[in-house]
């Protein structure tokens, strides 16, 4: 057990290393034998690591820990200023599955400022929406319509189109929306929950089509 340990506090001194690739392994470390005591290092280091998949292998490693310990900490998080701790919270979260913390996804942290923060909150939301609620996050999501680059406004494609029926309406009403971004962006979510199969470019230009001719889209 003392072994343990001294491998354990050896992988969260890993986690500050200037290599990446030790401050994955460390993760993996931590991960693979979970201790209590070390949420806190793990939640603190989602917030500051610039790397992707280190990102990625703290989140694993804090699913590997009991969710009564990692959850209350990760809902702090979400309401950090810093836009990284934020995000990562959110991730987690997802990955984590608990719906006991849909609260925490309230309209302000599906429309946050931070392009990476919102989407996290967006991928959250459709896996911790409770039955029922769908038409409502549906409604909010589709205000973030024309929002971003490509990749948000993918993201926020794909987390309508996983809502199914619920986003039949805000799709209709946003193809009329004065702001052709808006318009645009409705008409290429339709296309690809229709055809999940076409791509998210031939949507692009399938929409940009259909407005040039001065459609919505709408049939019937």
């Amino acid at each position: 057990m003392q072994e343990q340990d001294t491998d354990t506090v050896r992988a969260l001194q890993g986690l500050e290393k200037d290599d990446s690739s030790v401050r994955l392994r460390a993760a993996l470390a931590v991960g693979t034998f979970p201790d209590p005591r070390f949420v806190g290092k793990l939640i603190e280091r989602c917030a500051v690591e610039p790397d992707f998949h280190v990102r990625d292998m703290l989140t694993w490693a804090l699913t590997r820990h009991p969710s009564s310990l990692t959850v209350p900490r990760l809902l702090d998080e979400v309401r950090s200023e810093r836009a990284q701790a934020r995000s990562q919270a959110l991730h987690t979260l997802s990955k984590i599955g608990d719906r006991g913390t849909w609260p925490a996804i309230t309209r302000a942290v599906l429309t946050d400022a931070d392009d990476e923060v919102a989407r996290s909150a967006w991928r959250a939301a459709v896996v911790l929406v409770p039955e029922g609620e769908e038409p409502g996050l549906a409604a909010v999501l589709a205000t973030q319509l024309g929002r971003g680059g490509r990749e948000t406004r993918l993201s926020l494609s794909r987390a309508l189109i996983a809502l199914g029926e619920a986003i039949t309406p805000v799709l209709r009403a946003a193809m009329t929306d004065p702001d052709p971004g808006v318009r645009r962006h409705a008409l290429v979510t339709e296309r690809l929950a229709r055809d999940p199969d076409a791509g998210y470019e031939f949507a692009v230009e399938e929409a940009k089509r259909i407005m040039a001719l001065g459609g919505s889209g709408q049939e019937g």
